[in-house]
């Protein structure tokens, strides 16, 4: 019996994986000619006369992206990009792994203090759970998020331009003008994301250094810093506020940023005056040095110069400090946010897992929250206001001093200059032996006192009293500079006082609703207590951050000085490591945080070369006598005030300031 043949072609399956193929390219066909139907409510929106509002832009460009993910196209992505990462084109699992074992190992490396192996364990076991999960989106999908994520930061400026091409035929040439002017913003963007960006490079030498080098890592550090602008200025500013914990090498040059940094150069002074007051700064004052200024910062430069003032009916020539703000720096602070937020985006293409993207994404949110915190030092009005605000105050204390103003602009503020006033480290330099201690802790009795005054009388205070905004007098009297930033306490005394001590005494119940209260979206984390509230557990098991019970007194006697500063610097981290939870705190509190751990660094800074005993002692010996001490200030308020004028020999007789609009 012969044996039956089989058939040269499987006709079934190949019907089969015919139809199939056709019907993918059919769905591809018809999803590809529907597409165009999606970008039909936007073009309609953009053809109609009327003004749009930015809520209505947004809508419309999240549903024409919803659009985009769903297409086949998008989908099918995620089999090429499958194909892809096992092909080893691009990064894949075990890309990623060993990428983190190498993060890992440099963190231990360059650690200035040993790490227990059991937290490498953990820490390594946590990122391994990450890399079991299954792989997020695919390449184009990717690129729909980062190109999303660059149009929403544009929408503000795209609604400008959409809406003055509207009108286009009523516009006169003015309005031309300004069209193009928003256009150039895009220009000048460009250059700035590009300069930043540029600036990653150091991280490359950075990890080539030898690991206990801290004085090489920190030079590379500052010059990144630098190159990428003020945002990363700003942020390493509160970064040296808490330097004491950072090796002498990278706490130096930290500190750099807190008092001085690269000056303006004269063809953007020029600028500022032009824009402000129509006229260079040498046709407004006597002795304007325009390349020769006493001080620079993230924000600007600051110069000294006599003006013409009228006092008791005369014309008198005064020293004055002009201070001049940089161009650009919303941009700059757009493009930073922008920067830092599409690095995080793109670290999900050589890290593809899905744990990453909330992690990620909740970082990007913090950051963002982390900038508005600066925001409000850009406009010179404002921090007129609120010097002036505390100008005032000042007048009744014998402690501290405000510099009185004679004028403000957009970018441009005028102000009494301090004669007798200097750096706190020069002042301290001027002292040797037990005069040099004594010195010391009056300045921090002072700053202390100062402090408690703002924050439990006024209830505001300054919102970067690092030590390059603290000058002082050999009398040990403070001068408070650099008005940019100030922290209203009303209504966050209490949230705050649940936060800092359920950390220092590691109560997890409270600290978890605390930190819901101060989030963005206290909805949604409400849902996620059970989550939060373990996270949080875990993370100060790790610190080692024990709950205080009923013999707490002793506990921290135990831990000393030491360990009250570990908790309360555990305090900052969690605040500012939000993201580890998926979390985002409110700009307010943020902005608040650092305030109060950069006075917390100056602080410190006052009791260098001094034990820490010491410290402890004048701390709660100063707080106790506070109450004393301001009534005292009060009632003898008219000797003090009369001896303050005759000290500082103020030449502005006035009290109200002249803030002047740019022209």
């Amino acid at each position: 019996m012969s044996k039956e043949k089989k058939p040269l072609v499987d006709i079934p399956s190949l019907k089969k994986n015919t139809f199939s193929v056709l019907k993918g390219a059919g769905e591809l066909a018809t999803s590809s000619v529907a597409l165009p139907k999606a970008f039909v409510p936007i073009i309609r929106m953009l053809m109609t006369e009327r003004f749009i509002e930015a809520p209505e832009l947004a809508e419309e460009l999240d549903s024409l992206f919803e659009e985009l993910y769903h297409h086949p196209l998008s989908s099918h992505s995620r089999s090429l990009t499958d194909f892809l990462r096992r092909s080893r084109f691009i990064p894949n699992e075990d890309s990623t792994e060993n990428m983190i074992s190498y993060l890992v190992k440099q963190a231990v490396l360059r650690s200035p203090v040993d790490i227990p192996e059991v937290v490498i364990d953990e820490f390594w076991g946590f990122f391994q759970e990450l890399i079991e999960s299954p792989e997020l989106k695919g390449v184009v999908e990717l690129n729909l998020d980062i190109v999303r994520s660059v149009l929403r930061t544009y929408e503000p400026l795209l609604l400008d331009i959409i809406n003055n091409i509207k009108h286009i035929r009523k516009m006169n040439q003015n309005t031309l003008t300004d069209i193009m002017a928003k256009l150039q913003v895009l220009r000048g963007d460009i250059q700035i994301l590009k300069r930043q960006i540029k600036a990653i490079r150091y991280i490359k030498p950075f990890l080539q250094t030898d690991p206990k080098d801290f004085k090489s890592q920190a030079e590379i550090v500052a010059k990144m810093v630098r190159e990428f602008g003020p945002l990363f200025i700003k942020m390493a500013q509160v970064a040296a506020a808490n330097s004491d914990f950072l090796p002498d090498e990278i706490s130096k040059e930290l500190q750099v940023f807190q008092e001085d940094v690269e000056p303006m150069k004269p063809d953007e002074v020029y600028q500022a005056f032009a824009e402000d007051f129509g006229q260079k700064p040498e046709n407004r004052y006597f002795g304007f040095e325009v390349t020769q200024p006493i001080k620079s910062g993230s924000i600007g430069s600051v110069f000294v110069a006599k003006k013409p003032i009228i006092k008791d009916g005369k014309e008198v020539l005064v020293p004055i400090v002009v201070k001049v703000s940089r161009h650009n720096l919303e941009r700059e602070f757009a493009m930073g946010s922008l920067a830092i937020e599409l690095m995080l985006i793109s670290s999900q293409y050589w890290a593809p897992h899905s744990k990453l993207r909330p992690f990620l994404s909740a970082m990007s949110e913090q950051i963002k929250e982390f900038t508005k915190g600066f925001e409000q030092e850009l406009d010179f009005k404002h921090e007129a206001e609120v010097q002036l605000r505390f100008h005032e105050r000042a007048e009744i204390s014998p402690v501290w001093f405000v510099p009185s103003l004679y004028g403000a602009s957009g970018r441009i503020i005028e102000m009494e200059y301090l004669q007798d006033a200097m750096a706190i480290n020069q002042a301290i330099g001027c002292y040797k032996g037990r005069r040099k201690s004594k010195f010391q802790r009056k300045l921090a009795e002072n700053f202390l006192y100062t402090m408690l005054e703002h924050m439990l009388i006024y209830q505001e205070f300054h919102g970067d009293l690092h030590p390059g905004n603290v000058m002082v007098d050999l009398e040990a009297r403070l001068f408070l500079i650099d008005w940019g930033n100030s922290v209203d306490m009303k209504g966050k005394w209490a949230t705050l006082r649940r936060y800092i001590i359920s950390v220092l005494s590691g109560d997890i119940e409270t600290l978890t609703q605390t930190l819901i209260e101060m989030s963005t979206d206290q909805l949604s984390n409400t849902d996620r207590y059970d989550e939060i509230r373990q996270a949080l557990s875990e993370t100060l098991e790790k610190k080692q951050v024990s709950p205080l019970g009923a013999d707490f007194a002793f506990q921290l006697y135990k831990e000393g000085v030491d360990g009250l500063r570990f908790r309360l610097q555990t305090a900052a981290q969690l605040m500012t490591n939000t993201y580890q939870l998926n979390m985002t705190i409110k700009s307010d509190y943020l902005h608040l945080s650092r305030s109060l751990f950069a006075m917390v660094g100056t602080y410190n800074n006052l009791y260098k070369e001094i034990s820490g005993w010491t410290m402890a002692r004048d701390l709660f010996s100063d707080i106790a006598l506070f109450p004393f001490r301001y009534t005292y200030n009060r009632i003898t308020n008219s000797t003090i005030s009369a001896e303050k004028s005759v000290q500082l020999s103020n030449p502005n007789t006035t009290k109200q300031l002249n803030i002047e609009n740019a022209k």
